[in-house]
């Protein structure tokens, strides 16, 4: 008979923690690690080649181009195939065009247009490897504790992405961008690797009975029949473009004119990211039942940082502004993925996902490419506070959709739903999986990828 303090029952690792789940989680922390100390290097790759912030803007445009442009089929695909293949063909086309990209500039051979190419390789394999990576994390995690598996998860992930940036900083400060190239590609095939031991037998074989045109109609039937699922994404749709705005564009500016420079802007854009730690920790324990009233309130705080720098705050001031609003959004990102695991067919995962993270993505190009010419229009002031302004109006507007403010975490086992069962109630026969218990213990990319970090999703489609 075993005891609550013996030492084999305090070894034994959670039921959520399956074997796929695990593999998932430690291939997240080995690519973030990596990806974003790459964010860095090739910026710096393309300073050190000449290039001047323009052309970094358009190697970052190139990445983020097919990554819209793809988005939507990739969701289709991985629906169709198994999608851990789908991760590691992505994995494999990353680590190569990486792996090109940080040859190129170890050789000192890179140009602008080598640079700008491989960067579109990198986000067409990001494009196919999300909406499949979100697929198979929410069909690997069932059962009572899913709103914690999904919260340790993103606290990985975000904890690998924070000390990714720290050391990827060191590193190309010490060694040059190229070397942190190749680090990045390695993760990537590490990273691979793993995925390809993930286990898929649990999942039902998929007949398409049409073609990706047929499964992107389905998608879309499946989202804008749940007023819930279009009116956030929507939001989002909003909310990443101008938050992302003001990060990149403004954040910056205000930081060389007001605060001191690089320093002070890169400690509050870590004080957001050791929020985002912080939200992780608090919803492993916590577990609204409301989900997405809980968490869209938890998304007003994203106004914050904008306004914060259109006062400006102090360095100090700023840091715990950007703290606090990691820490509220990553609130909402573990609802959003809770609810989005609970309520959406485990076939139909990755196109829903699809959309999302389009949704979350397509406006970020224009809002970027419109920020200079409106903070000469009205000045950078008021068009920090014209991002605000926006934030808090479309987030007040999703709480007048009844299914955000009464979607309802589900107790024991429920059906998976299609779009015409209202949120809340019970479905008809039909394929079951458990949900999450109303018991209080408490992320999406979600993600999903806010405050933004360049190249970090905030919106419901970061997982």
């Amino acid at each position: 008979m075993t005891t609550a303090a013996d030492p084999s029952r305090r070894l034994r690792r959670p039921t959520w923690a399956g074997r796929n789940y695990t593999l998932l989680t430690a291939a997240a922390v080995v690519t973030n690690l990596g990806s974003q100390g790459a964010l860095i290097a090739a910026a710096f790759a393309v300073l050190d080649t000449g290039g001047d912030g323009g052309d970094v803007g358009l190697v970052a445009a190139a990445r983020t181009l097919p990554l819209v442009l793809f988005l939507l089929i990739g969701g289709a695909v991985a629906d169709r195939l198994p999608r851990h293949r789908v991760m590691v063909a992505a994995n494999a086309l990353n680590f190569l065009s990486q792996g090109a990209f940080a040859a190129l500039v170890l050789a000192d051979q890179a140009r602008l247009w080598h640079m700008m190419v491989l960067a579109a390789l990198g986000g067409t394999g990001q494009a196919f490897f999300s909406p499949a990576a979100e697929g198979m994390l929410m069909s690997s995690v069932s059962g009572e504790q899913a709103s914690r598996a999904f919260a340790v998860f993103r606290m990985a992930m975000q904890g690998a992405g924070l000390g990714g940036a720290a050391l990827g900083g060191a590193l190309v400060a010490a060694f040059g961008p190229g070397w942190v190239l190749a680090v990045d590609a390695l993760a990537f095939a590490v990273a691979g690797a793993l995925r390809a031991f993930l286990d898929v037998s649990h999942i039902p074989s998929r007949t398409a009975s049409g073609g990706l045109l047929a499964d992107l109609r389905e998608g879309w039937r499946e989202v804008v029949g749940r007023p819930w699922l279009w009116s956030i994404v929507a939001q989002f749709s909003v909310v990443v473009a101008v938050v992302g705005a003001a990060e990149s564009v403004y954040g910056p500016l205000v930081a060389r004119d007001s605060l001191g420079g690089a320093g002070p802007w890169g400690l509050a854009l870590g004080a957001f990211g050791a929020g985002t730690v912080g939200g992780a920790l608090l919803m492993v324990r916590w577990k609204p039942r409301r989900l997405l009233l809980a968490g869209t309130l938890c998304v007003f705080p994203l106004a914050a940082p904008s306004a914060a720098l259109a006062v400006p705050l102090s360095v100090g001031g700023l840091c715990v502004v950007m703290f606090l609003s990691g820490l509220a959004i990553e609130v909402f990102g573990v609802s959003w993925m809770t609810a989005l695991h609970q309520e959406i067919p485990e076939e139909k995962l990755s196109r829903v996902s699809a959309y999302d993270w389009f949704g979350s993505i397509a406006m970020v190009p224009l809002a970027t490419a419109l920020a200079g010419p409106a903070e000469q229009a009205v000045g950078r002031t008021a068009a920090l506070w014209g991002c605000a302004v926006l934030v808090v109006v479309v987030t007040a507007a999703v709480l007048l959709v009844p299914d955000v403010r009464n979607l309802t975490r589900r107790t024991g086992s429920v059906v998976r739903t299609g779009p015409e069962t209202p949120a809340g109630s019970t479905a008809p026969a039909g394929s079951t999986a458990p949900v999450d218990s109303a018991a209080p213990i408490g992320s999406a990319a979600p993600v999903v990828s806010a405050p933004v970090a360049p190249g970090t999703a905030v919106g419901p489609g970061q997982p």
